[in-house]
């Protein structure tokens, strides 16, 4: 893995923490909104790259999620296949600002990533430079 494959990486799991906060906001929407039996709790459900657990879901190549096959464009290693409603579970406000207060964490810790990538790419170019 590069330097610059951290920094697909990061953006890539910053994008899913994004599209969590977004289906956790939904559910507190519905959870303030709506009456008991309503609404149904939203998950949002992602493949990743080279993961042989979820079967038919997942990259079959995880070279491929980073583009070394070949490929004009690469592959983000994290996928979104969109939500999934919990069965019989209303959403709860306080569970989900939970899952809002996670998926922030992890947004923070991504952007982390990023800008570690990001002084990693500047200081390998610099070097080359030399």
């Amino acid at each position: 893995m590069s330097e610059f494959d951290i920094l697909g990486a990061a953006s890539a799991g910053m994008e899913a923490q994004r599209t969590a906060l977004d289906v956790a906001a939904r559910n507190v929407a519905a959870a303030e909104a709506g009456e008991p039996g309503e609404f149904q709790r939203l998950v949002p459900r992602f493949a990743f790259a080279g993961d042989p657990d979820d079967g038919d879901e997942v990259f079959p190549d995880p070279d491929a999620a980073f583009g070394r096959d070949g490929g004009d464009e690469p592959e983000p290693p994290i996928r979104y296949l969109g939500t999934s409603a919990e069965r019989g579970v209303d959403p709860d406000a306080v569970t989900e600002m939970v899952a809002v207060l996670d998926a922030q964490r992890a947004y923070e810790a991504d952007a982390a990533v990023f800008d570690a990538g990001k002084r990693l790419a500047e200081r390998t170019i610099e070097a080359g430079r030399q």
